[in-house]
């Protein structure tokens, strides 16, 4: 019995062995760059295990050959192809849109409805469907409705952070602007008021808090699983948002939908907008709807706060940068007598310069799209031959290396938000916080302004200066998939007047 287990492991090792050999030299054969790999990890797969951020792991996968326009990488057995050069991105993602108009799918809708629904999760037809009848939820329009929502939640959370915080004590600033993006989600989304720095524990909060909790045990297996080899995850049925967490949230819309229904209530929030959408489609249910609201827990609870304490981490260590804004916000304070409009907020040059070098220098890793449709690639080196890609292979877009490369930005490292100011050159600098093409993320626009206007009420009262638990120069967390700072954001914050 033992000499056939251990006949029966060695052919088993044997064959990984060989598969991983020759899958090693796959690229080789079409002249495509590879980066040295850990067979069946990859070299994304392998910074999860190290511990060595995924930024840093794609910064080194961009950088394999510079003058190559794609190399190639491996998760588990499945070959990646990792886009360098900006003209073939824009030629792959959106010109040709139709030929890679898939996202990686994270988890399946049955084994996790409230993740698998959601729009990013979705693929072809049922994609375009829930699209056309999101898209007007993110319109200009729109956005001017929920900003009177968003500047509520923002000058509350202002005056109770200084209220919280008189003692100039470092403060977890990650903590605190997470509170104010779940305060947004709960009113613009699901169509609720909470205070979650006057409540800290309240149901809300805890419940979205523990849904995208992504360093779970659980859930990181599931990306990781899902990174490596996504067939046996939908096999497995791993799921990222448990029942537990689903229920809740279906229940929170089923009762919120009835509350409306019998007061004649009507809401400028992303709830009504859908209902009245779903009136005249009859297209999504209960859990439809509600997987569509947990786009903004999915998308914006992390990392629309990871972001904001970015910049502020930034402005707190450029105090120029933070003086100069201060002046734009105190003239904009004046002019709208305390209350900045919509119109005021988007007419921020300065901070809107802020916000898209904070993206540049803190970008998530990479962007994916799935071929759906046979495509050739150019030779990537002269010499070699043109690579083929077939339906179900992945392409990366590597951000990261993309925004922190010499060849595009003067002095990459350094944060610069001038380089934003002239509207000519940085129309000209692809910038891909926010994905590109029909894929990107469609709660851009919500994203951007929740953030300016907490800026603008906060930094209205106080400045933000670095503190003994500041990082500096900051240092990425291990085993994270957002760019957050190891050991934390931490600041101290002073009162203005």
């Amino acid at each position: 019995m033992d000499f056939w287990l251990c006949v029966t492991l060695i052919a088993v090792l044997t064959y990984l062995v060989f598969k991983a050999h020759k899958k090693r030299h796959y690229f080789a054969k079409y002249g495509i760059p590879q980066p040295p790999e850990i067979p069946f990890i990859g070299a994304v797969g392998a910074s999860i295990l190290t511990g060595y951020h995924v930024n840093y792991a794609m910064k080194d996968v961009y950088n394999t050959n510079r003058d190559a326009k794609y190399v190639g990488i491996h998760a588990f057995i499945y070959p990646i192809i990792v886009l360098r050069d900006i003209d073939l991105i824009k030629n792959v993602i959106v010109k040709n849109f139709d030929h890679f108009s898939d996202h990686k799918t994270l988890v399946s809708e049955k084994s996790d409805p409230l993740f698998g629904k959601n729009l990013a999760n979705l693929k072809g037809e049922r994609w375009r469907e829930v699209r056309n009848l999101l898209s007007p939820v993110f319109s200009s329009s729109k956005m001017r409705t929920m900003h009177e929502l968003m500047s509520r939640c923002a000058e509350n959370f202002a005056n109770r952070f200084l209220e919280s915080n008189s003692s100039k004590e470092a403060v977890d600033m990650k903590d605190a602007f997470t509170r104010y993006t779940n305060d947004v989600i709960a009113s613009c989304a699901f169509g609720i008021e909470v205070d979650s720095l006057k409540e800290p524990n309240n149901e809300f909060y805890l419940h979205g808090k523990t849904s995208t909790d992504f360093t779970k045990p659980s859930v990181f297996v599931s990306f990781l699983l899902n990174m490596v080899c996504p067939s046996l995850a939908n096999k497995l049925g791993l799921r990222i948002v448990s029942q537990e967490e689903t229920d809740y949230f279906v229940k929170l819309i089923k009762e919120t939908i009835k509350a409306r229904e019998e007061r004649g209530i009507k809401r400028p929030d992303m709830l009504q907008l859908l209902l009245d959408s779903q009136e005249k489609t009859k297209k999504l249910d209960f859990l439809d709807l509600t997987a569509q609201a947990f786009i903004f827990f999915a998308a914006g609870f992390d990392t629309v706060s990871t972001h904001a304490c970015c910049m502020a981490h930034e402005l707190a260590v450029n105090p120029d940068v933070q003086r100069k804004l201060q002046a734009e916000i105190d003239e904009v304070m004046r002019n709208c007598k305390g209350r900045p409009t919509y119109e005021a907020v988007n007419n921020m040059p300065y901070l809107d310069a802020i916000f898209r070098e904070t993206m540049r220098i803190h970008p998530i890793a990479f962007i994916t799209r799935i071929c759906t449709k046979e495509f050739e690639l150019p030779p990537t080196l002269p010499g070699a031959e043109p690579y083929v890609l077939k339906p179900g292979m992945e392409v990366q877009v590597p951000t990261v290396g993309i925004h922190h490369d010499p060849d595009y930005y003067d002095d990459p490292e350094k944060f610069d938000p001038e380089r934003f100011m002239d509207k000519k050159a940085s129309s000209d600098i692809l910038n891909l916080g926010f994905g590109l093409g029909p894929r990107m993320c469609i709660g851009n626009r919500f994203a951007i302004l929740e953030t300016k206007v907490l800026f603008v009420h906060l930094l209205a009262k106080c400045d933000l200066v670095p503190c003994e638990k500041t990082c500096n120069p900051m240092v990425y967390a291990d085993r994270s998939f957002i760019p957050a700072a190891k050991g934390g954001f931490w600041l101290k914050a002073v009162p203005r007047h």
